[in-house]
């Protein structure tokens, strides 16, 4: 192993030397063009055709069977004008990545001959194997049968001359076994509510569109050191390794000069996205070494969530042509920051307003208001199961820690904006209001515009925080499909806009004018929101103990944090806007148990081998040699070796100290996997796993790194941080 370290280090060096710049391109010149957008469809459907798929995207309808030949053919051109060969539904299991079964466009003919045929048919569905997916219970190994769908609100593309068709997957009795299926019928639930509620402004208003603008944070590794690190190739993170004596503490890597070998990976694979449509905007040093940042503009939320995950697949690919490994785990490095992956939500109409940006007249800023508060009320009841969307093995190690969102939600709204909101509680009263009330709040309300913008900071601390015209969700890890915390968000805030307008609408019943009604109920959300607001540091200790007086409840375990899918209220909330079956909560509930309980059983089972058959071996080589370099020391001086030899001596008891503690520790943790390996159910498995495996994890890590400060760097079998965290 430590050969292998060291032939790693010289190829990275290597390839440090030998790096040459590309050539840079003009985007626009070929910004989507492995994308059947609807220009292309413009270009290859008949008008009537294209008037179909398109009423299906923008409107939601059902797209008629008989006209899917006709795009089935059209695509077919397109595609393999540009050579593809394959076709294949592209959709997103409940692993977060994304799934493929290639079929060729080739079809033998009876008789001899050949041709290419893509039917209507293979375009809408196709059969996959589902049997080796996550289903929680939804089906029985045996029952392989699966299907998925198209979707055409996302649009078709090519990779590897294979035309790409997004796609839903359900299981053969029709639940979801995707985060798309969901992700879209919490969207549409959404629409039809914020629409309703927009009724009350502007009559113009017939949709709203959700949007994601996210913000990929990952590492970058050379590859030789990445696959001379067992525990990076199986777990996506270093279960062992000491902090750098410098890695992120004097600033100097965030927002820095990015690095040439860096840099030619990012043109190349930001060149695939543009040509996939990706809008791809920034690119940025992160705060730890070896940490970068990619973003694009906002997109309609279901195309954001397929580029994001389709980006993440392009990353992967492309940064083996540049020898290196992009880990998205939110971990990698222990001692300095971990990955997020930041989702700023907002709502558009049609009408090309964004409904949580401040207007400019009281009309519109009591629109603003109006969906910034039941924003906020939607955060405050569904705060727990908001954060239980992003709970994971991987994102524990980052939640909570000086460097990300703490583990319990709260809402930072900005100086400017709180004291909006204390004075239109303080001011508006349940009883009719004066015209002079109404006026004074509508001037104050008026003046957002002119100060907000100004005054709102970004507190990095906050993990649901209102940067002046969004929402950025910053728990989410980066490993994750983010459209998880967007279903949850969407169903809340449906919820919380439909109870909205039925208070209202009982105001107005009670002849309360539309105006004063509003800003009665919002005053009332106002203030039974007012506990989840937070404008100070969320990673304090002051905070957290605050947190548990408002009665607000945070992630304590992960384990116990998934339990929040089939509570009571939260299966009532997504059954009722037909976002979740019980069935299918159930299900995620087992799969999110499974996952967590494979991860650390993975984990568990790597450092073992690691501590035994590499570090223990290499200490007690190292212990050998000082042994012997004593009994030298012996010997030339038989009488002051004591005194001569006593660093050499106090070492070696430190070495035994070390290594008997990790056999100690390992011995227990086998002993815990067993006892619970002997658990049939998957939930207590998983507790007992996360309470009693886990942390033996750590223990033993903490002796491992100790002895990498100790043994001879030379026969150190693993690459350390001061090398993996250099490009």
């Amino acid at each position: 192993m430590a050969t292998l370290r060291f032939m790693a280090l010289n190829e990275l060096s290597h390839r440090q030397a030998t790096q040459t710049p590309e050539c840079e391109q003009k985007i626009s010149d070929y910004f989507g063009a492995d994308v059947f957008d609807k220009e292309q469809m413009r270009r290859y459907l008949p008008k009537e055709v294209f008037d179909s798929v398109n009423s299906a995207i923008e409107d939601g309808r059902r797209l008629d069977r008989k006209v899917a030949n006709q795009v089935a053919l059209g695509m077919k051109t397109w595609a393999m004008e540009r050579g593809a060969t394959h076709y294949t539904h592209w959709f997103q299991p409940l692993n977060d990545t994304t799934a493929e079964k290639h079929d060729s466009f080739f079809e033998p003919m009876f008789g001899g001959g050949s041709f290419e045929n893509f039917r209507g048919d293979l375009l809408v569905q196709q059969e996959p194997d589902a049997s080796s997916f996550p289903n929680g219970g939804l089906r029985n190994t045996f029952e392989a049968r699966g299907y998925s769908a198209w979707d055409p609100s996302s649009p078709t593309f090519l990779v590897d001359k294979t035309l790409c068709i997004p796609s839903i997957f359900v299981a053969y009795t029709g639940e979801a076994l995707d985060f798309k299926t969901p992700l879209l019928k919490s969207l549409s639930a959404l629409d039809k509510a914020a629409v309703d509620v927009c009724q009350y402004f502007d009559k113009d208003v017939t949709k709203v569109i959700t949007t994601l603008g996210w913000e990929q944070e990952y590492f970058l590794v050379d590859e030789a050191l990445y696959r001379a690190r067992p525990d990076l190739v199986q777990t996506g993170r270093t279960l062992m390794g000491h902090t750098a004596a410098k890695d992120q503490q004097l600033d100097d890597h965030y927002w820095g000069a990015i690095p040439e070998r860096v840099i030619s990976f990012m043109k190349e694979f930001e060149t695939a996205a543009y040509r996939l449509g990706i809008p791809l905007k920034t690119r940025h040093n992160e705060v730890a070494p070896n940490q970068f940042e990619c973003a694009p503009m906002f997109e309609e939320a279901n195309i954001a969530v397929d580029h994001n995950t389709l980006l993440m697949t392009l990353m992967r690919k492309i940064a083996g042509k540049h020898k290196l490994k992009v880990l998205f785990h939110e971990k990698p490095f222990m001692g300095v920051n971990g990955s997020g992956k930041h989702c700023n939500w907002s709502l558009a109409t049609n009408t090309g307003v964004n409904l949580l940006a401040p207007g400019k007249t009281p009309k519109t800023n009591i629109q603003f208001l109006t969906f910034f508060v039941n924003t906020l009320k939607a955060a405050c009841d569904y705060g727990t199961m908001m954060m239980s969307s992003i709970a994971s093995e991987s994102n524990s190690h980052r939640l909570g820690g000086h460097e990300a969102p703490p583990a319990v939600l709260s809402v930072f709204t900005g100086s400017t904006l709180s004291d909006i909101l204390d004075q239109i509680e303080e001011r508006i009263s349940d009883k009719k209001l004066s015209p002079d009330e109404k006026t004074g709040i509508k001037l104050d309300i008026g003046k957002i515009p002119e100060i907000l913008l100004d005054n709102t900071d970004r507190n990095r601390t906050s993990p649901f925080a209102f940067t002046g015209n969004r929402f950025e969700f910053r728990a989410t890890g980066s490993s994750s499909n983010c459209a998880l915390p967007l279903i949850v968000i969407n169903t809340a805030v449906t919820e919380q806009l439909v109870q909205f307008k039925k208070e209202v609408d009982a105001l107005i019943e009670k002849n309360i004018k539309k105006d004063e009604a509003i800003l009665q109920v919002i005053r009332k959300y106002i203030i039974e929101s007012k506990k989840i607001r937070f404008e100070g540091n969320g990673y304090s200790e002051e905070w957290l103990q605050e947190a548990r007086k408002r009665g607000l409840q945070g992630i304590t375990t992960v384990t116990s944090a998934f339990k929040e899918y089939i509570k009571p209220q939260n299966m009532a909330l997504f059954k009722r806007y037909k976002v979740f079956t019980e069935t299918e909560l159930k299900a995620r509930y087992e799969i999110k148990n499974e996952l967590f309980l494979k991860k650390v059983q993975i984990e568990s089972r790597v450092i073992g081998d690691l501590a035994a058959n590499h570090i223990i071996p290499t200490a007690i080589k190292y212990q050998n040699v000082l042994i012997e370099n004593v009994k030298g020391v012996k010997e030339i001086f038989p009488t002051q070796y004591e005194e001569l030899s006593k660093e050499e001596i106090k070492t070696i008891h430190s070495i035994s100290e070390h290594v008997k503690s990790i056999r100690e520790f390992s011995e227990a943790m086998v002993e815990a996997r067993k006892k619970w390996n002997n658990v049939a159910d998957t939930v207590k498995r998983a507790a007992g796993y996360e309470t009693e495996v886990r942390p033996y994890i750590s223990d033993i890590r903490y002796h491992i790194d100790k002895l990498e400060l100790i043994v001879d760097d030379l026969l150190w079998p693993l690459p350390k941080y001061r090398e993996l965290m250099e490009l």
